[in-house]
């Protein structure tokens, strides 16, 4: 029994984001929850969200005991990307390169 839960266009890049999705992969989900809860981690919200969003999906859709789920997988993938304008001496500019993330949570017995 597993249940995904999808956050697409989070807008951090995937790079930070796969920093905290490698730390709360393979836990109990109230190990992960307070591991997030107390992360100082912009991408821990993030996840966090889309973890309690896997973990209502598991409870209501399967009727999983939620004691028992573990973090199956956490995937963080890129987005589309944001291309800004930053402006330079001279009249030039610079392209700023604004990254989103696809997160997908996994939670399995």
């Amino acid at each position: 029994m597993q249940a995904v839960a999808v956050m697409k266009q989070a807008r951090i890049s995937p790079q930070k984001a796969r920093l905290v999705a490698d730390q709360v992969r393979n836990l109990p989900v109230d190990r992960a929850l307070q591991l997030l809860t107390f992360s100082n981690k912009k991408a821990a919200q993030l996840i966090k969200q889309v973890l309690e969003s896997a973990i209502a999906n598991a409870e209501h859709n399967e009727g999983a005991d939620i004691d028992e789920l573990r973090v199956s997988a956490v995937c963080v993938d890129a987005g589309p990307l944001l291309k800004r304008m930053h402006a330079r001496a001279k009249g030039r500019g610079n392209r700023v390169v604004k990254r989103t993330s696809h997160i997908t949570v996994t939670v399995a017995e």
